[in-house]
């Protein structure tokens, strides 16, 4: 039954997973009942930040408990450097058997694990290949037939029955590609949501007119940047010719609806078509994982194991679901800035409980090593949830929070940028935008303006937290040791998402 003193680890990640999309956080779009579970028989953070709103960065973090500029990730165009320090080679050389099950996207082979089984790259929604280890221990690439969601959570499952050590910890992460662009939903949910319309975000129609020229000029828009594959009007991808059917069979007919009628829609009525279907897609694929979530939890509770092991659920970053007009992620702006944070930890955790510190994945290493017993490194950056998941939390818990984008030149143009936010104001700095220099300052009352339309930054109400936070801001860089970011042009792999 392996050592009950030390717990099991299941961390469960998916890829660009927003609060709004979890009906734990927000009912008003989808009902998530097995990702509700974690939260109702564990704890939900309201304030999870992350460090670098994007893909392989988030991953890195999480991987080392260190910043992008220390663990050397910046961005989605750089590889990751396993021979570092990461939390699962801690974990092995402490008697945890480690696995790493379903999307990866660090360019380089794991490192730390008894076993992997990962996405070749970003990965399809139909039919992956995936990359895992022969009997001799070199990486082999493997095709698979069927939905991706599903075949992780088969993986996952199959790792949990038969190929973990009985007789020793182990900490696994279960991750999916889902529900990342494209959106591509799977057989289960193609027409589900087809006869429901989606409430639309209130900032759908923003103007950008009270922020900086960052804001105006990103390249992320439903109105504009979506594209017919994203639309599913156009492709299917790796599909066979049997899946091509039975989603033609879903996506036809609706598809001759919206072509017969597009000519005569206004853009108004235009943008509100993508961003149903957009959405839809969206919370399809997200359905999808929610049922995977569910077999695993199942399985826990039914072998016993769930008494002994936690449960951790989260993202990468947030998501835009067309709040502000937009999709995708990459800002410090809130939708983008939080991730879903969901523990389950039986007998420490009290179940139901919310929590509105400012925690981040910085955290997640430390929290893992904490959890198992390993002491923590001295150099790491972040630290250990443990105190606040018993609801202890620290007189001396930060209050203050330091973000950091640099991946411009690159997909959807959003500025680099950094800052510092307290959860009550923020400050930004825009300083790089297309290989040329910034200087632009935002500042936001998040109380006043939750939805950050108006920047507050110059206004002489607003000097002495402008000041207080601009002092704070290089305090933090130098707490952090942020290296300069002088390199403004981007690499020729600088359009890789």
């Amino acid at each position: 039954m392996g050592d009950e003193s030390r717990p099991n680890i299941v961390f469960i990640f998916s890829d660009d997973h927003c609060e709004q999309a979890i009906s734990a956080y927000d009912p008003s779009r989808i009902t998530t009942p097995n990702l509700d579970r974690i939260a109702n028989e564990g704890m939900r953070f309201d304030r999870c930040y992350v460090t670098n709103s994007i893909c392989g960065p988030s991953r890195a973090v999480i991987q080392t408990g260190k910043y992008s500029h220390i663990n050397g990730f910046k961005t989605n165009r750089d590889r990751f450097n396993g021979d570092q320090q990461t939390f699962p080679k801690l974990l092995q050389k402490a008697g945890y058997q480690t696995a790493v099950v379903g999307k990866w996207h660090l360019v380089t082979t794991p490192q730390g694990y008894d076993y992997y089984d990962v996405l070749k790259g970003q990965g399809p929604y139909y039919n992956p290949p995936m990359i895992t280890a022969d009997e001799n221990g070199q990486p082999v690439t493997r095709k698979h037939v069927g939905y991706t969601t599903d075949i992780v959570t088969d993986k996952m499952l199959d790792w949990l029955q038969n190929r973990r050590d009985g007789d020793r910890p182990f900490m696994v992460m279960f991750q999916h590609k889902a529900p990342h662009r494209n959106w591509m939903p799977g057989p289960k949910y193609l027409n589900w949501l087809d006869d429901v319309t989606i409430p639309e975000p209130e900032t759908l129609w923003d103007d950008y007119s009270g922020r900086t020229q960052a804001a105006a000029r990103q390249q992320m828009t439903i109105r504009r940047h979506l594209s017919d594959r994203d639309l599913k009007l156009q492709g299917h991808g790796t599909m066979n010719a049997e899946q091509i059917k039975v989603w033609d069979a879903a996506y036809g007919p609706k598809n001759e609806a919206f072509l017969e009628s597009k000519a005569s829609m206004s853009e108004k009525e235009l943008i509100k078509w993508k961003y149903q279907r957009y959405v839809k897609d969206y919370l399809r694929c997200v359905k999808s994982v929610d049922d995977g979530v569910g077999r695993v939890l199942d399985y826990l509770d039914e072998t016993g194991l769930s008494k002994n092991t936690v449960v951790i659920y989260a993202s990468d970053q947030g998501w835009y679901l067309g709040e502000h007009g937009w999709y995708d992620k990459r800002w410090m702006y809130e939708e983008s800035l939080k991730t879903p944070l969901m523990v389950r930890w039986p007998g420490t955790v009290q179940p139901g409980s919310v929590n509105q510190d400012i925690v981040s994945n910085l955290d997640f290493a430390e929290t893992f090593l904490q959890m198992a017993g390993v002491e923590i490194p001295d150099d790491m950056q972040g630290r250990s949830l443990v105190p606040i998941l018993q609801g202890k939390t620290p007189k001396d818990w930060r209050k203050q929070f330091y973000y950091h984008y640099y991946e411009n030149p690159g997909a959807h143009n959003v500025a680099r940028h950094y800052g510092v936010t307290t959860g009550k104001y923020k400050l930004i700095r825009f300083y790089a935008l297309e290989g040329k220099k910034l200087d632009d300052w935002e500042l936001f009352d998040l109380e006043r303006d939750p939805n950050e339309l108006t920047s507050v930054y110059g206004n002489p109400q607003y000097a002495e937290v402008q000041a207080s936070l601009t002092v704070e801001l290089a305090r933090l860089r130098e707490q952090y040791k942020v290296t300069p970011d002088d390199q403004l042009t981007a690499s020729p792999r600088a359009r890789r998402k």
